[in-house]
């Protein structure tokens, strides 16, 4: 394993994190703000609880999850398709190292990035409203393993992209639409029967679920299915990419 080369293609992708703090950290940590605000203000005076937790506290695990799953997709997917927009991607699959640790220098920065983010929403929502973490190893667990694999999916959106435009268009229309039906501000429990089956095919639903369930206990899903959710998603996000660099798909040509 080129560990020297993981490190350099780690430090260039943090590097630009501080270059462009404003967009990279404060402007997702400045919107999430707000939508405790919106949300905590206007529907919280109307719903004081969910399952007897307070609807304040109740959607934190949701709004970190909405950041964290854009943020890991745009941060790793920006940072893959710009060497193929600009043609320094043709340098670096001339080095001396392997798809594998390309991999792990990209997505690792991402990760990094979007844990970072995930981690001061949840100091400022400390601000807003008071709560207690029940099972905080498990929590880090779950923020780890989908800022993880939506970096993979990020990574390969932007391999796949072949413009700017392309670049938002699966975040934008199908990944954020999803968080928002995944139960991020309501419980499914709170939907009709019908519904609730058919929320089930949603594949944040088991994210957004884990993750509650390690601040409050609660879970519209078992933990087992959430982490073999996630594991599965990992899995076939790897699968594509060992894929795509095998074929030199999006990428040679």
């Amino acid at each position: 394993m080129n560990w020297q080369a993981i490190l350099a293609i780690y430090r260039f992708e943090m590097a630009r994190t501080w270059r462009t703090i404003w967009q990279s950290i404060v402007s997702p940590v400045i919107s999430t703000s707000l939508y405790f605000v919106v949300f905590g203000t206007a529907i919280g005076s109307r719903i004081s609880e969910v399952e007897g937790v307070a609807y304040g506290a109740f959607i934190v695990p949701g709004l970190i999850m909405l950041s964290v799953i854009t943020q890991s997709i745009a941060n790793a997917g920006f940072g893959i398709y710009f060497p193929k927009f600009i043609g320094t991607i043709y340098e670096l699959l001339s080095a001396p190292i392997s798809f594998l640790e390309i991999v792990i220098g990209y997505v690792g920065a991402a990760a990094t990035k979007s844990a970072m983010i995930g981690l001061i929403i949840l100091a400022t929502a400390y601000l807003f409203v008071p709560m207690q973490i029940q099972h905080p190893v498990w929590m880090l667990v779950f923020l780890a393993l989908t800022c993880l694999s939506f970096s993979l999916f990020g990574f390969i959106i932007g391999i796949w992209a072949k413009n700017f435009e392309q670049l938002q268009l699966v975040p934008l229309l199908i990944v954020t639409p999803l968080v928002f039906l995944g139960g991020a501000f309501y419980s499914s429990s709170m939907l009709p029967p019908v519904w609730q089956t058919i929320t089930l095919f949603n594949p944040v639903v088991y994210l957004i679920s884990g993750f509650r369930w390690a601040f409050f206990g609660l879970a519209d899903v078992s933990l087992g299915l959430s982490l073999l959710a996630i594991l599965g998603f990992t899995g076939a996000c790897l699968g594509v990419i060992w894929w795509i660099f095998r074929t030199g798909w999006r990428i040679k040509s």
